[in-house]
């Protein structure tokens, strides 16, 4: 199936010094070029989380032809789930913090992991990478919230744009309700596989567990 590539939306990691769009259709043009960029031949099998889910979602309705298989994890999408269940209530005062406070990285890490990740174990580790990564590829304030705001608009097809569509949703997932996922299985008619403990930061969680499932899928779809 040839080797993963990894592809950097807009205002992070190799293209962390350009602006985010704000809007899910603008961060797939920008996907589609780094791509012809690396020179890799369609159809791709595309596996992403969250925002980076309604990313491959839109990119599969937009360029059928290019998509062969989709995995997403622990994503929410209009019309089939609500504001609060797309970003969990609980959750709005530390957002607002971290916001105000983006220069904190320590901080605003903290607020993550603790968001986002179930395993603790690798706590101080965890952190202590994500703030290098910070300034090695810092990330503004501005496309943060635009990036949330791309998130936010979204509205997705209400069928599936790619029949070999597989959802992965983590039970524990305290930062977007696992709802979310089950209602758009439901809506798409696609499988969905649950994670028993694992937060909403399933990759970093449960590594080895994703790996599996996603190679039997992939293996499927082939």
């Amino acid at each position: 199936m040839g080797t993963p590539l990894t592809i950097d939306l807009p205002g992070n990691g190799s293209l962390c010094h350009e602006e985010s769009p704000a809007s899910v259709p603008g961060l797939v043009a920008s996907v589609r070029h780094s791509l012809r960029q690396a020179g890799r031949q369609r159809p791709f099998r595309v596996l992403a989380m969250s925002l980076g889910a309604m990313v491959a979602a839109q990119w599969a309705r937009q360029q059928p032809d290019e998509v062969a298989a989709l995995v997403l994890i622990n994503t929410s999408m209009r019309p089939f789930s609500t504001m609060t269940q797309r970003l969990q209530p609980a959750n709005w005062p530390a957002l607002l913090r971290m916001i105000a406070n983006w220069d904190n990285r320590d901080d605003c890490e903290r607020i993550i992991h603790r968001l986002t990740c179930a395993r603790l174990d690798s706590q101080e580790a965890d952190i202590r990478g994500w703030k290098q990564i910070a300034e090695s590829a810092p990330v503004s304030r501005r496309s943060a919230l635009r990036q949330l705001l791309a998130a936010a608009r979204y509205r997705a097809a209400r069928g599936a744009s790619c029949p070999a569509t597989l959802l992965i949703a983590s039970d524990a997932d305290r930062l977007v309700n696992p709802v979310c996922s089950a209602q758009l299985a439901r809506a798409w008619r696609v499988p969905l596989l649950r994670h028993p403990w694992a937060g909403h930061d399933l990759p970093h969680d449960d590594p080895d567990w994703l790996c599996e499932v996603v190679a039997r899928a992939l293996t499927a779809a082939a």
